[in-house]
């Protein structure tokens, strides 16, 4: 491994965790960008497996509610399974570049939604009938490009939860996908040894990193820093599609 390489991975982990830290937005959704177009996303998916896990155990502790948010939101967490396999098989018949191409159009639709929020709240009971078709498709898309915002963004969202129980249910979520996505691309042989070691290093620029963007939450307005960001990961969308056309 060049420095070139151990630089873009370090640069791809402060950023995403200054991004987390000072937004509150995905790890993986920040970092993924950066080391697929630095690396390739078949390289750069296993190097945001540990990095994402442990900020997500981190959060999931602080939102309390774990038991009753695993009770409503089950069948939600479960249909993501069957999502995941199947992502994971596509993901392994595709070209690097379609991969990061599909991520670029996940991220472009996420950071749109996210920046306007369209759309009008869903009852209980449609909320219940939905929520494992939700699941489903967000462990398709995770499967096929790493990314685990969309759709479970948008349906959590919608159901107007308080700001625990959707940090609760979307971390939960983000944490069972990181645990099967581990497993899958081990068993692609996508998922070695050095991913592991090189991911366990990257703790250290994560911690940083999040440090740093906790400060400068508590020095600046989130929102504006926030709306900044998702304007940059459209961008980065833009820019893998593009690359996908070009080749």
């Amino acid at each position: 491994m060049n420095f070139e390489t151990i630089a873009i991975i370090a640069f791809a982990y402060l950023v995403a965790a200054f991004v987390k830290g000072a937004t509150g937005l995905g790890f993986s959704t920040s970092a993924l960008p950066i080391l697929a177009l630095g690396l390739g996303l078949k390289s750069g998916m296993p190097l945001v497996i540990i990095p994402s896990l442990v900020s997500n155990l981190i959060v999931m502790r602080q939102a309390g509610h774990f038991g009753e948010t695993l009770r409503r939101f089950w069948p939600m967490f479960l249909a993501t399974v069957p999502g995941l396999l199947l992502g994971l098989a596509v993901l392994d018949l595709i070209d690097s570049l379609v991969a990061g191409a599909i991520l670029g159009v996940v991220l472009i639709v996420y950071g749109a939604f996210t920046l306007f929020r369209p759309g009008r709240p869903l009852s209980d009971r449609l909320g219940r009938k939905l929520a494992p078709v939700s699941g489903f498709l967000t462990g398709l898309v995770n499967g096929t490009t790493g990314s685990q915002v969309m759709p479970i963004l948008p349906f959590l969202l919608a159901l107007r939860l308080d700001p625990k129980r959707f940090i609760q249910a979307i971390n939960i979520s983000f944490t069972l996908s990181s645990l099967i996505m581990a497993l899958g691309l081990a068993k692609l042989g996508l998922m070695t040894a050095d991913s592991i070691w090189i991911s366990l290093a990257g703790l250290v620029p994560v911690y940083l990193g999040t440090r740093l963007g906790g400060a400068v939450r508590q020095r600046m307005d989130a929102e504006f820093f926030r709306r900044v960001v998702l304007m940059m990961l459209i961008v980065f969308g833009v820019v893998l599609v593009g690359k996908t056309a070009l080749a």
